[in-house]
């Protein structure tokens, strides 16, 4: 893929293995935007993209086997190899030995990388792709699997930058691979319910939502899940033997080392991450904009804690406005992290308090609908009298059969996953979207999708992708 921008540097670098690869050692806007027209509008924006029709490198029986490789094999990516464990783990990449251990050990057949693009050169035989790193590297290494024909499974957020996500987006689609990216709780039974119930018009039109989540407090408290809200430190440790630092870095800008960003305490920091609105918010947003038909906004704001030049703020909110989409109406839907909670609903009973972690409130023109727990996990109506007197409507919508076997029975049969790019690239471009007003202090941005620009802010655009290292590309 190219991309027409001076940040995007050629190249395809060579990096270290831990054996040789024929085995280990012994012993991770228009008015009316849909995603339809968001894919049809990206081919005028700032993106110029070359990319070949793919095919899946093999035609899978639903009883076959994928050989899939799985680039980030600690961390994240222990808990979405137990959910592909029945399938060939061939490949195992990650660039911390030591956090990657246990994984190593579960499969010793599986041969041993440090540097994905290795592996991608040397494993031509692997049919799909899992990614569990970091966000600053879930681009790079999702488009090189692209590129080469492989199916593909990215963590959340799909990537760091709002470039990335629409980049991904572009690619996916002119694919006919199987993607998906890791919100889990879009197989959830209550985000089938929240749609179902919309549509049979329990709370009438939506025009105003409220989503929030406590990261990267404890339930608002501290100690925090990881560092944000504060400075670059200045002291320089070694670099643990066990640790890959360049490539840990990968595209991101050259730092020294520290052990306040590995392992996982990068997420608070711009160069990697993008703080509680980058992880639980693609949860606990993903059913607004699934149940809302929601795609790109039309102008985000935001306000926070003390913005620092390297971390994301303590806490902070964001308000997105969201144009008519057919027949529904126009929408605002405001984020709130770090602690903070959306006003209290009336309608809640006063011996019942807010889930202080996770939550959702659709408010309609005849009442509202409370969502309690991530990603859209259980809802009800509220007051509970409102709750207990609404006749559901009979299911209609097709259950999930799990979030990882959606995807594991996309790459053999070419079935749809629930999160598959065409919904989490538009889904992570929004959503990164209110980062850069964080980042900028809180200025209103005026999004205008089809050309991929902010039309208000100038030095807005100049945060929608940065300079990567040379050696690294999409």
């Amino acid at each position: 893929m190219q991309i027409e921008s001076p940040h995007v540097h050629p190249g395809f670098g060579v990096g270290t293995h831990f054996n040789s690869p024929s085995g280990p050692p012994r012993g991770e806007s228009s008015p009316s935007f849909s995603r339809r027209q968001f894919l049809k509008g990206s081919a005028s924006a700032a993106l110029t993209i070359s990319f070949p029709l793919l095919f899946p490198r093999s035609a899978h029986g639903a009883n076959d086997r994928l050989d899939i490789a799985v680039i980030g094999s600690g961390g994240r990516g222990v808990d979405d190899i137990e959910g592909v464990k029945n399938e060939n783990i061939v490949a195992l990449c990650d660039v911390d030995e030591k956090n990657a251990a246990a994984t190593f050990a579960r499969f010793p057949r599986a041969r041993r990388y440090q540097d994905f693009r290795l592996m991608l050169d040397q494993e031509k035989s692997v049919d799909a792709v899992v990614v569990a790193t970091p966000d600053h590297i879930h681009a790079v290494a999702s488009m090189a699997s692209l590129k080469l024909g492989k199916h593909v499974y990215c963590e959340k957020p799909l990537t760091r930058t709002v470039r990335e996500a629409r980049a991904l987006t572009q690619a996916a689609a002119q694919t006919r691979l199987a993607t998906q990216m890791g919100n889990q709780g879009m197989a959830f039974e209550g985000n089938r319910q929240i749609k179902e119930w919309l549509a049979d018009g329990a709370v009438g039109p939506v025009r105003e939502v409220h989503v929030w989540s406590d990261r990267p407090t404890h339930r608002g408290r501290l100690p925090l899940w990881w560092p944000q809200g504060i400075e670059r430190p200045t002291d320089t440790p070694p670099v643990p033997s066990h640790l890959n630092w360049d490539l840990w870095l990968g595209p991101a800008p050259w730092r020294p080392y520290h052990p306040a960003y590995v392992p996982f305490r990068w997420r608070g920091w711009w160069d990697f991450g993008s703080g509680g609105l980058g992880d639980m918010g693609i949860h606990n947003l993903a059913p607004v904009f699934d149940a809302l038909k929601l795609g790109a906004p039309v102008s985000v704001h935001a306000s926070s804690t003390p913005v620092f030049k390297e971390t994301v703020p303590l806490a902070c909110c964001v308000h997105y406005q969201f144009a008519a989409r057919g027949e529904l109406p126009p929408v605002t839907v405001h984020w709130y992290d770090g602690g903070l909670l959306p006003p209290r609903p009336e309608e809640l009973e006063d011996d019942r308090l807010l889930d202080p972690e996770d939550g959702i409130i659709f408010v309609g023109s005849k009442g509202k609908i409370l969502v309690e727990g991530w990603g859209g996990e259980k809802p009800r109506l509220i007051p509970e009298s409102a709750n207990k007197a609404y006749p559901r409507p009979a299911p209609s919508l097709p259950r999930s059969i799990g979030h990882h076997e959606e995807w594991i029975r996309a790459c053999k049969e070419g079935t749809p996953t629930a999160s598959s790019f065409s919904f989490a690239g538009p889904l992570t471009e929004a959503v990164l979207l209110g980062m850069v007003s964080v980042r900028l202090g809180g200025e209103k941005l005026l999004w205008d999708p089809a050309n991929f620009k902010v039309t208000n802010v100038p030095e807005a655009n100049d945060l929608l992708h940065y300079e990567y290292r040379k050696g690294w590309e999409l």
